[in-house]
């Protein structure tokens, strides 16, 4: 991190089937040893099939809402105080919390047992959307744990 100035941050142009800068950073979160157009593929193969398992939904707002679904708002950080070490609950910031969502949903897709990567993200997705899953079930351990800390939310930093 830079001490004397603030790092401007890039600004990311939006996908192109989309149009959508959210659904393009997601792209980029899937993408593995620079191989864009199969994060491309498999994202977009990952849409169709939602699309297709929920027509009455638009799949890009399946989607976001997924994503929305995922996003943390608490989490304990470490501090030490005296001797003690204190998980201390504080809130995350927007950035973080998009890339906690997209790191957890990619992470428990991967580890699915469908055949190929575009229908085990579907289904992560579909899951997420209905608020069921792995990826849920990580996020409200992550603010159960927070809540149970709450005691020393005033150790905050």
């Amino acid at each position: 991190m830079p001490r004397r100035r603030e790092v401007p941050k890039r600004i990311l142009l939006p996908d192109p089937k989309y149009k959508n800068v959210v659904l393009a950073k997601f792209i980029n979160a899937v993408m593995r040893d620079g191989k864009k157009s199969v994060a491309e593929a498999i994202v977009y193969g990952a849409l169709e099939t939602v699309q297709e398992r929920l027509p009455q939904d638009e799949a890009i707002q399946v989607f976001e809402q997924a994503v929305e679904n995922a996003k943390p708002i608490l989490q304990v950080k470490s501090r030490r105080v005296g001797g003690a070490t204190y998980q201390v609950p504080v809130e995350i910031a927007p950035a973080t919390r998009q890339a906690l969502a997209f790191r957890w949903i990619i992470e428990f897709s991967r580890n699915r047992g469908e055949k190929a990567m575009a229908q085990r993200l579907a289904a992560e997705l579909i899951d997420c959307f209905n608020k069921q899953g792995n990826t849920i079930k990580r996020r409200e351990d992550t603010h159960r744990m927070a809540e149970a800390n709450k005691a020393f939310a005033h150790l905050r930093y």
